[in-house]
């Protein structure tokens, strides 16, 4: 229950008053707050044609199709003799976005070469089409995608765009890299990429950034830190401040701090000033490794720097501290936010309930709750989920329940840690049946996958199981 995650769903219940005097019920019955009844989403747009201009309408000789030919084989002559079926139905010249959907959708099925001479079949059956630049670059994505060992494929198209007046250019270079990377060819990628830097055109910023970020993710970081001296060396392509973010955020997530500290001065050498980004990306890694005293010194630093923090700075060091136990001087940048314009999100919030809870503090939890909603911050799902945790956890069993009520009255779904403490929350009291309905509810709420679900499920009972042979359990 310590991470952070990417996106939040708000919930449109209000739980506040709920939880101020919790019922014995169970939350089935009628003391449940019942959702809105107009769902959260956009309404479909309602039809303005008329019954007559709903009528299918049926195609003209001048016009063209709206929709790109989708090729079930990857026969040369079946294609062709599609597009000639397809040439002789109009009779206005077929525009060059069709030509290159076209040979789009025949590139992705067939061969390079078939590719190849198809484009070369509807040049010479249509005069008026002139292939630019981008109708070459879809033979050049699909030959980094085909299968080989080599960049053979790769050489051939970009020799054939050399023929026809279309040399490399940044552009060229860039589909290539990210073709390339996408097809899991990094290192064919890094090969294509000296090579153009030395014939034709270096990649721009951000291809550089793109496959620095790529190595990052696929390679070493001996491997990336070789990549970017051997540029920088052989074609004067030096890494900038976002190449060094990307590093730093890398090492970071690798919980190698000292490294991005060593970045940091790098960075500061090469003439780069760092940005708030850069920042909360150290600070991130301090907290991940519960150093907040570590991840204060950073925030320290960017005021001594002169940059200011944002809101995500202080959910960051909120995060931290709460995480690690500090959940006081956490209260006090929650403070300190909101004296500099920054106001506390679900994010803020849910990480102060989690530290809370983490000290045994579930009523102070759900006091923050209330005050959260009474600020007119709404909870989320992971902000239920992290209270539902704690309260099981702290033996607050019918308040867990209670919550869970709401949950189920607001559609969120369960996250495994929850679900499963409050499985074994429920088990531990004898109340199995309601175990099995939560089981059910997750399946139909789709909150994970049902194997897991089961498994969790099935582990309890036996838990409990052996806990009633040893007289543990009731």
């Amino acid at each position: 229950m310590g991470k952070i995650p990417a996106s939040f769903r708000t919930s449109t219940v209000p739980m506040a008053t709920l939880l101020k005097n919790p019922p014995a019920a169970l939350p089935n019955q009628s003391t449940v707050v019942e959702p809105p009844e107009k769902p959260l989403h956009f309404p479909k747009k309602k039809s303005q044609l008329s019954g007559k201009s709903k009528a299918k309408k049926t195609r003209t000789a001048t016009e063209s199709p709206k929709s790109p030919v989708f090729f079930n084989s990857p026969s040369l002559l079946d294609a062709k003799k599609i597009f000639a079926s397809i040439a002789t139905t109009y009779t206005t010249p077929l525009d060059l976005r069709f030509h290159n959907a076209v040979l789009q959708s025949y590139s992705s099925i067939a061969t390079v070469n078939d590719s190849i001479s198809f484009l070369r079949h509807m040049t010479k059956s249509q005069p008026s089409f002139s292939p630019d630049r981008s109708t070459y670059h879809i033979l050049l994505s699909q030959s980094c995608k085909s299968p080989g060992s080599d960049l053979s494929d790769v050489h051939h198209i970009l020799n054939f765009m050399v023929t026809h007046g279309f040399p490399p250019d940044q552009v060229t270079t860039d589909i290539a890299v990210r073709s390339l990377c996408s097809a899991d060819r990094g290192d064919d990628a890094i090969e294509l990429v000296k090579e153009l830097s030395f014939k034709h055109s270096p990649p721009d910023s951000f291809t550089y950034n793109f496959i620095i970020r790529h190595l990052c993710k696929t390679r070493s970081l001996s491997t990336v830190y070789n990549f970017i001296d051997e540029l920088q060396n052989s074609f004067q392509l030096k890494p900038d401040l976002v190449t060094y973010t990307i590093l730093i955020d890398n090492v970071c997530n690798g919980k190698n701090l000292r490294e991005a500290t060593r970045l940091l001065g790098v960075l500061g050498e090469a003439g780069f000033k760092p940005d708030c980004y850069v920042y909360n990306t150290i600070m991130k890694g301090y907290c991940i490794l519960d150093k907040g005293s570590e991840a204060i010194g950073v925030y320290n630093k960017m005021k001594e720097e002169g940059i200011e923090p944002d809101l995500v700075t202080y959910n960051t060091l909120i995060f931290g501290l709460s995480k690690s136990g500090r959940v006081k001087e956490a209260k006090k940048f929650l403070d300190i936010m909101a004296e500099m314009g920054h106001f506390p999100d679900a994010v803020t919030y849910t990480s102060m309930m989690n530290g809370l809870c983490r000290e045994g503090n579930a009523l102070g939890a759900l006091a923050l709750l209330e005050e959260m909603e009474a600020k007119g911050c709404s909870p989320n799902s992971c902000t239920y989920n992290t209270l539902l945790h704690g309260l099981c956890k702290l033996r607050m069993l019918e308040r867990g329940i209670e919550l869970y009520g709401v949950m189920k009255s607001g559609g969120m779904k369960l996250e495994k840690a929850s679900y499963a403490t409050f499985v074994r929350a429920l088990c531990k009291e004898g109340r199995v049946a309601e175990a099995y309905e939560a089981f059910d509810y997750v399946v139909e709420s789709k909150s994970f996958d049902d194997v897991t679900a089961y498994s969790t499920l099935e582990s309890t009972l036996k838990w409990l199981r052996k806990a009633r042979e040893q007289g543990l359990a009731a």
